[in-house]
């Protein structure tokens, strides 16, 4: 919409279920798909209209429910529906809170996560010349949810499945429960309706039959099955998660990454990947990580909070913690864990290494079963490795430690000290050997075990 037609608008999310068919102590709106939990989802959809208020109507869990909620936005207010009695009944909850607001209210739902920003910009529309919007979806499976009985563009009635006729359950077009309207004028159907029901619970959908009741045009906006579905068990969460991880594959794809084996690639909610990237099969991807174009991701790795440059490789069998930054062309290898660390340009780091808390100097050669030892139980300390360094193989860096640039340190060495540029550091016992050892040292132990056999 442009400024001139500009409304403001506030989101009211439900959020109150227990969620019992979770069998969980965890609020059923805080369960996860894709690395954020339900509620999330349905906020960062609504976030797309700019909405002047957020409400959360919290219930079961209701300050874990807060405390989720203003992490995402802190701005979000949260209000608690003591009592369940109903759709009606929590979005009354919210009324105190937009108490001088004046705009457009769309009610969603916290356990239903994947209704996309273009639809609700739809309703918004749709809402531009009518009193009530009501968002709809063509079912494959009507069973037993509400029927929309249209009349053209007009939205006739909302028929709950026990009271629909044969004819009106032959109705595809169905409820999903999202509505939308002026603040006002929800507010004041919502206070014209009972509970004369067999739940004895106030109903949100009542408000349509309210406003035709007082001629008010109503309508309702179509969407596809998928962004109305709803969780409410375990095995509903795990088809939110195929469903959130089909789309995203497919987005993918269609922006130019290339994945291999696209259903074995799991992206979280905020994972952005540039064109000509290649993802191989089984890469885990956390929240908080950016792939920049034509950086190539091996097999078997796992990444959270970091981020890839342009050209760089990863793994096989790599894992990549918050706060890793790879510049560009950055080789990392198999079997290599990086941690709050930056690595420069052309560095590689290819074989069974840690870094963590750590700065790795460009076209630096880190050589296998390097450790940075950043931790003494208490504190985690830096180390810097400079420019061109090249770190031989096994090499223990306590610390804080710094290593200049174009120095090395032999294989097997301790380093507990700072290297100045240029050198080399050998800091490894002198190997001694003693002739015969060997021999004696196993003909005593086999004797010793003979001997413990026979006892």
């Amino acid at each position: 919409m442009s400024d001139s037609n500009f409304t403001a608008t506030a989101l009211v999310i439900l959020a109150a279920g227990q969620g019992t068919r979770m069998k969980s102590d965890l609020p059923k709106v805080l369960h996860k798909v894709a690395g954020a939990p339900l509620l999330h989802h349905a906020m960062m959809s609504g976030a797309s209209l700019e909405p002047e208020r957020t409400v959360i109507v919290a219930g079961h869990g209701a300050e874990e429910v807060q405390d989720s909620a203003r992490e995402l936005d802190p701005e979000a207010t949260a209000v608690v529906q003591e009592d369940r009695l109903g759709t009606a009944h929590a979005t009354d909850q919210a009324r105190e809170a937009l108490v001088g607001f004046e705009g457009n209210v769309i009610v969603l739902y916290g356990d239903t996560p994947f209704i996309k920003p273009e639809t609700l910009e739809r309703m918004i529309a749709a809402r531009g010349t009518n009193a009530v919007v009501v968002l709809g979806f063509e079912a494959a499976d009507p069973g037993r949810y509400g029927r929309l009985a249209m009349n053209g563009e007009m939205l006739e009635k909302i028929v709950e499945f026990k009271d629909a006729t044969d004819e009106e359950k032959a109705i595809t077009f169905c409820n999903s429960g999202v509505i939308c309207a002026e603040s006002k004028l929800l507010f004041e159907l919502i206070a014209e309706v009972d509970n004369d029901n067999a739940s004895e619970e106030y109903y949100l959908t009542d408000v349509v039959a309210l406003a035709r009741a007082r001629g008010l045009p109503v309508t309702a906006v179509r969407c596809d099955e998928e962004e109305t579905l709803g969780v409410n068990s375990r095995a509903d969460l795990a088809a939110a998660e195929a469903t959130f991880q089909a789309r995203r594959r497919a987005e993918a794809l269609d922006e130019g990454v290339t994945l291999q084996a696209p259903d074995t690639v799991w992206f979280s909610h905020d994972t952005m990947i540039g064109r000509d990237a290649v993802i191989e099969p089984n890469v885990y991807f956390g929240p908080e990580v950016t792939i920049e174009t034509g950086a190539h991701i091996r097999a078997f790795s796992h990444l959270e909070g970091c981020h890839v440059s342009r050209g760089a490789i990863v793994g096989p069998f790599a894992r990549l913690r918050p706060g890793a930054e790879l510049a560009e062309d950055v080789h990392v290898g198999n079997f290599v864990e990086i941690k709050n660390a930056q690595v420069a340009e052309g560095a590689k780091v290819n074989h069974l290494t840690y870094i963590g808390d750590a700065s790795i100097g460009e076209r630096s050669n880190i050589g296998a079963g390097t450790i940075t030892c950043n931790y003494d139980g208490v504190f985690k300390h830096h180390t810097e490795i400079g420019a061109r360094v090249f770190i031989g193989s096994d090499t223990m860096l306590i610390a804080p430690v710094k290593i200049g640039d174009d120095a090395m340190t032999a294989t097997g060495s301790v380093i507990s000290s700072d290297v100045p540029a240029g050198a080399l550091a050998v800091a490894r016992a002198r190997q001694e050997n003693k002739p015969g050892f060997a021999i004696r040292f196993m003909e005593r132990l086999r004797a010793l075990k003979q001997k413990k056999s026979k006892e």
